[in-house]
C-alpha cells in the first residue's frame, strides 16, 4: 500500500507542476503567451501524468481488493515483483497514450486566431483551434478516453464500493471533475465555471489525495496525536 501511495504522491506532485507554475507565471505577466512547442510539451506531460494516475488508481483498487477480500492469499497475489510491474505498467500506459495524442495533434494545422481561453493547453481546446479536419484526433480521444477513463473508472468503482469509501471519494472527485470539464468544453467555449472545475482536478485534488488516502491510516493518526500532544506540552 505504501509503495503505491508513494508513487501516487510523486505523480500528483509532477501533475501539478505541469500546469500551475506556467499559470502563476502568466498571471503576473501582462502578455500571456505560450509557443506551439511549449504548448505541446505542457500537454504531453499533463496527459501522461493524468493517464498514469488513472492506471495507478486502478492498480491500487486491485491491491486493496486483494488485501481486504483475500487477506490470507494477499502475500502470494500481490508479490513485490507484481507491484513493481503494475506501477511500471501505469507509467508506460501514460507515456504511450500521451505520445499517441501528441503525434496526432502535431499533424493539425493552426491558422489563427490561436487564442486558448483556458489556463493551460488542453486537448479539447487545441482541437477546436485547428483549421484542418480533426476526425482522426476525435476518434483517437474517444478510444483513449474509453480505455483509460471509463474502463478504469468502472473497475475502481466496483472494487472500492465493496470495501473502501475514502478511496472511492478520491476517485470520484478525480474522475467527476475531469469528465465534467471535458464535456462542458466540447463546444470549444471555456466558461469561467469550466476553468474553475479544471483548477479542481489539476491542482486541488492532487493536494487532497495525501489527506484522503492517509487520514484513516492508524500510523498517521498516531503520529498526529503525538504531534498534538508534543505541541500542547510545548
Amino acid at each position: 500500500m505504501y509503495f503505491f501511495l508513494s508513487n501516487l504522491s510523486f505523480i500528483d506532485l509532477c501533475y501539478v507542476t505541469s500546469t500551475v507554475p506556467k499559470l502563476l507565471f502568466s498571471f503576473f505577466r501582462e502578455k500571456q503567451t505560450i509557443s506551439v512547442v511549449g504548448c505541446a510539451v505542457q500537454y504531453f506531460f499533463f496527459s501522461m501524468l493524468a493517464t498514469s494516475e488513472s492506471c495507478l488508481m486502478t492498480a491500487m483498487a486491485y491491491d486493496r481488493y486483494a488485501a481486504i477480500c483475500n487477506p490470507l492469499l494477499y502475500a502470494s497475489i500481490m508479490s513485490p515483483t507484481l507491484c513493481v510491474w503494475m506501477v511500471m505498467g501505469s507509467y508506460s500506459a501514460g507515456l504511450m497514450g500521451s505520445l499517441c495524442q501528441i503525434c496526432a495533434l502535431l499533424q493539425l494545422h493552426f491558422c489563427g486566431p490561436n487564442v486558448i481561453r483556458h489556463f493551460f493547453c488542453d486537448v479539447s481546446h487545441l482541437v477546436h483551434l485547428s483549421c484542418t479536419h480533426t476526425f482522426f484526433v476525435d476518434v483517437l480521444l474517444i478510444i483513449l478516453t474509453t480505455i483509460f477513463g471509463i474502463m478504469n473508472a468502472l473497475v475502481i468503482m466496483i472494487s472500492y464500493s465493496h470495501h473502501c469509501a475514502s478511496h472511492l471519494t478520491a476517485v470520484s472527485l478525480f474522475y467527476g471533475s475531469g469528465v465534467f470539464a471535458y464535456l462542458s468544453s466540447s463546444s470549444g467555449v471555456s466558461s469561467s465555471f469550466d476553468r474553475f472545475v479544471s483548477i479542481i482536478y489539476t491542482a486541488v485534488i492532487p493536494m487532497l489525495n495525501p489527506l484522503i488516502y492517509s487520514l484513516r491510516n492508524k500510523e498517521i493518526k498516531d503520529a498526529m496525536k503525538r504531534f498534538q500532544k508534543k505541541k500542547g506540552n510545548g
